[in-house]
């Protein structure tokens, strides 16, 4: 891995890139809405800017997207609702997390910035700032005192969430840092490096613990099961690996996406994994076995982001087709397009 990697990642992603400017709500589309799978269409009133990480709320009744013109949020019991622009980044939002009380929104941006956001009014209410190269990624701690970011040089900052101060830096990674996740307990981190290693940390201390070796190529996500025993991993080699976190060993391999996977996170109830891929599809495996059990085809372009809803009966995915989908979780089927991220 090399810096050639980053900069090919930032010209395919802003190939399709339509500006920085922020769009307000009237200037959306509004569009028909269809529940049949077969007969899907865009639905109503939609967000501009490709979008590049979604998530919903605690509750799930708020979606957020992360996209190259802003964080768009939506309501997720109303979709025909017209979506709301945070606004005050200056280049691409690359990720966004709620905390797990739903109260708070920070988002990862280009612009080297973290940002705070208050979710029921929109302001932002404050501004984290250190990183000194493009920020990532973005994750809250279980019990919501902690931040974690991770920046394309390859550093991760804790951040007190209270005071907004930075309370430790971990260096490890060589290459960007494209993914972090706290473990179920707060007392681990987990990070994925273009540098093909995962990594897992002592929260408290701040110490490297163990370099989780297997990727052949860039490591672009990590996703703790729900009672913290397994880390998935994903990456640009194609696969998905399982890892026993006590021992670091690893326990599986998944194939079937044709090329880069950016995305996974495993379902609330620890059953399922879902992955997004470079190839398209979105697939969902079994976590114990890692047999996979479904792909999910209807993007048209690479399918960066994958969120369960919080009763883990939809999948939200995210992808470069300028899309948003929801699917239902038990059929596989397609219910929603959100289109007009253009």
């Amino acid at each position: 891995m090399n810096k050639m990697f980053f900069i090919i990642l930032s010209m395919f992603l802003l190939a399709g890139y339509s500006g920085s400017h922020a769009l307000s709500p009237v200037e959306q589309d509004r569009l028909p809405i269809s529940s049949d799978p077969s007969q899907v269409q865009q639905l109503a009133t939609l967000g501009r800017g490709i979008p590049n990480e979604v998530a919903y709320s605690p509750d799930g009744t708020i979606l957020a997207v992360a996209s190259s013109v802003g964080v768009w949020i939506y309501d997720a019991q109303n979709l025909n609702a017209v979506p709301h622009l945070l606004e005050g980044h200056t280049a691409l939002v690359w990720d966004v997390v709620f905390s797990p009380d739903g109260s708070l929104l920070a988002s990862a941006s280009w612009d080297r910035r973290v940002r705070l956001w208050d979710v029921e009014t929109g302001e932002s209410i404050a501004i984290l700032k250190g990183h000194i190269f493009e920020v990532l990624v973005v994750a809250f701690s279980p019990d919501g005192s902690l931040l974690a970011s991770g920046s394309s040089n390859g550093t991760i900052r804790l951040w007190d969430v209270a005071s907004g101060e930075a309370i430790a830096v971990l260096e490890g990674h060589t290459y960007g840092t494209l993914a972090i996740a706290f473990s179920p307990d707060g007392s681990l981190l987990a990070s994925a490096g273009m540098d093909e290693s995962v990594r897992l940390w002592d929260v408290a201390s701040g110490e490297q613990i163990a370099i989780l070796e297997g990727h052949t190529d860039g490591a672009w996500d990590v996703a703790f099961s729900p009672d913290g025993a397994i880390l998935a991993s994903s990456g640009a080699d194609g696969t998905v690996r399982l890892w026993d976190v006590a021992s670091g060993e690893p326990i599986a391999l998944l194939t079937g996406h044709k090329d880069w996977v950016f995305d996974a996170a495993s379902s609330p109830d620890g059953s399922l994994l879902v992955s997004a891929g470079l190839d398209g599809t979105v697939r969902l495996w079994d976590l114990a076995t890692g047999r996979q059990i479904a792909v999910l085809e209807g993007h048209s372009d690479w399918v960066r982001a994958v969120a369960f809803s919080p009763d883990g009966a939809l999948l939200a995915s995210g992808s470069n087709d300028k899309t948003v989908r929801l699917w239902d979780v038990a059929t596989g089927e397609q219910i929603a397009i959100l289109e007009g991220h253009n």
